[in-house]
């Protein structure tokens, strides 16, 4: 009864979501705090004043959200935690943002550049459908996102995995000699997940110089604003450069499932062909709404991420103290493991304390944990009980 296709299908597994007690959540990499307060007041307005829209389909190119996207990137930089906030503003809402002098993009992102989508993970799909074929291998990190190996059973697409070096980051040179030997696309995070280092803008740049011109090579920066570089800037010099990213960590807004993808205009169109041919209307009105009020109030989420950034340092500092390896980070978690404790065990310790953190049975990184960055008082509830294992 079943299609051939469902062979190859592995679903991705997501962190739990229990519901047998209240947990601190430290397992899916969501921000611990809420969205700006005027994404609850533009939800209010638009439910109060426009009742009827609701009942109507919504713009099905997001046109007013891609605006606000745009601008967004413009006034930030791609890179939140970095980004200069106006002094004086309470938690950040409504204070002018400008981009670091580093961070500045050499040129005016458009709304043209703009593909908007349900969630990264729905642009993720749509780029494996547009740019990906079954007749050649996609070439990626071994140990990276591990819904690229699902959508690649989805598809059809065979996968060239790529260890990673022996620090755990990836493996520029081999990543580059399995492309050109197939003439393959390439596709990773940056900073990589769930190891947490990030590659620099300029050796991206030299990736894409010696990787294949005529084949899309894909840059997933879902957790670039968390310190990590963005490639934006890198879009003026390579049109096969694809930039994948998401409002679920830095915008807050895991539950609203917004998405979006960075490219050249004809990129950005494919993507849109291939949307058109599934989903005409993918993104609802009032996930619009919220994506809009959210880009327009860059300042809130500026301080919301130097929050994250300033905790995950502190404990860092905190599990290397107490004899932990972790990996340096520039994301909203942290990897580590420690000589002598089974991940497994910790991860169940930690559980029955009260806290979910991820571990992977996955080989290689079985005994390291993932956790996502909370609150001062949620991480210091997590210290507490890591004190002494």
């Amino acid at each position: 009864m079943l299609s051939s296709r469902m062979e190859n299908l592995h679903p991705y597994v997501p962190g739990e979501q229990p519901k047998d007690r209240v947990y601190i959540k430290l397992n899916a990499n969501e921000n611990p705090y809420p969205p700006s307060p005027k994404v609850s007041k533009a939800l209010r307005s638009a439910v109060k004043n426009h009742p009827e829209k609701l009942a109507l389909y919504p713009d099905p190119d997001s046109n007013e959200l891609k605006e606000a996207i745009a601008d967004m990137l413009n006034k930030t930089g791609g890179v939140l935690c970095r980004a200069n906030l106006e002094k004086g503003k309470k938690n950040g809402s409504g204070a002018t943002v400008t981009p670091s002098e580093f961070d500045k993009i050499p040129f005016v992102v458009t709304p043209e550049m703009i593909y908007a989508g349900n969630g990264s993970d729905e642009v993720l799909s749509f780029v494996f459908y547009a740019f990906f074929d079954s007749a050649k291998k996609l070439v990626l990190p071994e140990h990276t996102y591990s819904f690229y190996p699902v959508y690649g059973g989805f598809y059809n697409i065979p996968l060239d995995k790529i260890p990673l070096k022996a620090d755990w980051t990836l493996d520029k040179e081999a990543m580059l000699d399995a492309a050109k030997k197939e003439n393959s696309s390439i596709i990773f995070a940056n900073p990589n997940a769930p190891t947490s280092i990030g590659l620099t803008r300029d050796e991206v740049r030299a990736m894409l110089k010696a990787a294949p011109k005529d084949q899309v090579f894909v840059v997933d920066e879902a957790y670039v604003d968390f310190g990590g570089e963005s490639c934006i800037p890198l879009l003026a010099e390579f049109p096969n450069l694809v930039i994948v990213r998401t409002s679920s960590k830095s915008l807050c807004g895991a539950g609203q499932r917004l998405g979006y993808l960075v490219a050249n205009k004809e990129l950005v169109q494919a993507v849109t062909t291939v949307k058109n041919s599934l989903n005409h209307f993918p993104i609802d009105f009032l996930a619009q709404q919220a994506g809009i009020a959210a880009c327009r109030d860059a300042g809130y989420y500026v301080k919301a991420a130097q929050a994250v950034a300033f905790e995950r340092d502190e404990f860092i500092d905190f599990l290397r103290e107490k004899g932990w390896t972790v990996l340096d980070s520039q994301t909203n978690f942290v990897f580590c493991k420690k000589d002598g404790v089974n991940g497994d065990a910790a991860y169940k310790k930690i559980k029955e304390e009260g806290i979910l953190v991820r571990h992977f049975a996955t080989p290689g990184i079985e005994e390291y944990l993932r956790i996502t960055i909370g609150t001062h008082e949620q991480m210091q509830a997590l210290r507490e009980i890591m004190e002494d294992m």
